[in-house]
């Protein structure tokens, strides 16, 4: 199962959270059967949404991250709650292209450069919180302090690894985010650089069976920390029958009569989960029914 803290230096400058998203992007794996490149660029994504979502201040509040480079993945997306539970798709989960010169896997050239990363924050008004920054790298951790430096105005330091084995299944995936408050001294700053200078790679801390707070340790050494909240996330999806046929409800009579195949049947798939949800033409009739009723 996942694991999620979230700490504050006992000085109040900065913040600091960890998570171990292996389970979650395993089960994202299992889910969608993407290319291994593709769950590494959508574990990315997935990490940074989880870690995000738990900054949120309401229980119901939730963020989306959308990135879009034109490259061959298309647009990634990824929806987090206030708890870190999290899903997420690529529109195009089956990508190969060749590894980096580095030996690894190429997210950047899956993700694109040309195309902007998006935040939404919905925290219950009438409409959510639109936040963008153009893509610095596809590479995903790049991107995400890019948006926190230009868009929020906040120093922020992230970090986010998944490492795919052979057969495409995922042994390590999680993340580090870290962010300078307001008046942080400037001894505090040098720390952290120094801290993440020889930080090592996350999946390399996952490997070693480093926990989430082994690598917030690490993270701010040297600082006293305490613990603000520790969640256990999960990969979860919110769909149901009932949130689909509120979807049919939504669209004209006539435009309901057009869906049945030959057969009498409609079907809905979930782009999270994958469920499908089979509707008779029964089914929508009922659904007009209810729609003129109301009227």
């Amino acid at each position: 199962m996942g694991k999620i803290i979230r700490c504050l230096t006992t000085d109040g400058a900065v913040m600091a959270m960890a998570l171990d998203a292996t389970d979650i992007v395993a089960r994202a794996e299992e889910i969608h059967h993407p290319s291994a490149v593709v769950t590494a660029g959508l574990g990315r994504l997935l990490t940074a949404a989880s870690m995000m979502g738990v900054m949120l201040k309401g229980r119901d509040d939730s963020v989306t991250l959308k990135i879009n480079g034109g490259g061959p993945a298309g647009q990634i997306l990824a929806v987090s709650d206030s708890f870190g539970n999290v899903r997420g798709y690529a529109a195009n989960p089956i990508v190969e292209i060749p590894l980096k010169a580095n030996g690894k896997l190429d997210v950047s050239g899956a993700v694109g450069t040309d195309g902007m990363l998006y935040v939404l924050r919905d925290t219950g008004g009438k409409e959510p919180y639109v936040g963008c920054t153009p893509i610095v790298s596809g590479e995903i951790a790049e991107d995400i302090t890019s948006y926190y430096a230009q868009s929020e105005q906040t120093p922020t330091v992230c970090a986010l690894g998944v490492l795919v084995n052979p057969d495409l299944t995922v042994q390590a995936a999680g993340g580090i985010l870290l962010q300078l408050l307001p008046f942080c001294p400037d001894s505090i700053i040098d720390q952290v650089e120094k801290n993440v200078q020889k930080l090592p790679p996350v999946t390399v801390m996952l490997q070693n069976k480093a926990t989430p707070e082994d690598m917030v340790r690490m993270i701010l050494d040297g600082m006293e920390f305490d613990v603000l909240d520790s969640y256990e996330p999960t990969y979860r999806c919110t769909c149901s029958r009932e949130k689909v046929e509120n979807a049919f409800y939504a669209m004209k009579a006539e435009d309901l009569e057009t869906l049945p195949d030959e057969n009498g049947i409609v079907e809905a798939t979930c782009s999270f989960c994958d469920n499908v949800y089979r509707f008779t033409a029964d089914d929508l009739k009922r659904i007009a029914a209810r729609q003129e009723a109301s009227e």
